[in-house]
């Protein structure tokens, strides 16, 4: 009777540790699966270069967007001018720092100093009080700096040097 209990219990262990087996082993192959996803998902391929149309219709990858170093060149004085409104006439002051990739056009950015300040100040002074109160105005009135300094480098320089036109500075009185 002892030994057909114990064969009893052995035949019920055999299942369990098979059981147990077949668990670890798929609860380890999903974590090797999920350790390889990750790693191809942050390590991925190097030709992650996605192409945009711009837009006067020609294709840029991003790799030649985005190359070199960002460097920052900021305005030697801030812009201050004033806005007439509807009941009063504001004073605005807006520092301006440039974003440019590569130290060589950080040095051509800087040639250009006295073209850009005027490029910045006429965008700035045709600005409605009304437009720089909110912030999707001011959101715009970056974006209409950026394209008109762009513009004006453009015949200059030849090509599009200033990538960012950033506000780090902003007072309306």
């Amino acid at each position: 009777m002892a030994e057909e209990e114990s064969l009893e219990l052995e035949e019920n262990e055999e299942p369990k540790s098979k059981k147990k087996l077949i668990i670890f082993g798929v609860i380890g192959l999903v974590l090797v699966l999920v350790i390889a996803g990750a790693l191809w998902f942050f390590l991925g391929s190097s030709d992650s270069s996605e192409s945009t149309v711009t837009d006067d219709g020609s294709v840029e990858t991003e790799e030649a967007v985005n190359v070199g170093e960002a460097f920052y060149v900021g305005m030697p004085r801030p812009f201050l001018f004033n806005l007439p409104g509807a009941n009063r006439s504001r004073l605005v002051e807006i520092k301006v720092q440039l974003m440019v990739r590569g130290s060589d056009d950080d040095v051509l950015i800087k040639k250009h100093i006295p073209l850009i300040e005027d490029a910045l100040l006429t965008t700035f002074s045709s600005a409605d009080v009304q437009k720089l109160s909110s912030l999707a105005g001011k959101d715009e009135m970056r974006q209409l700096a950026l394209l008109n300094v762009q513009n004006t480098l453009l015949p200059v320089t030849g090509r599009k040097v200033v990538e960012k036109v950033l506000f780090t500075g902003f007072v309306m009185q």
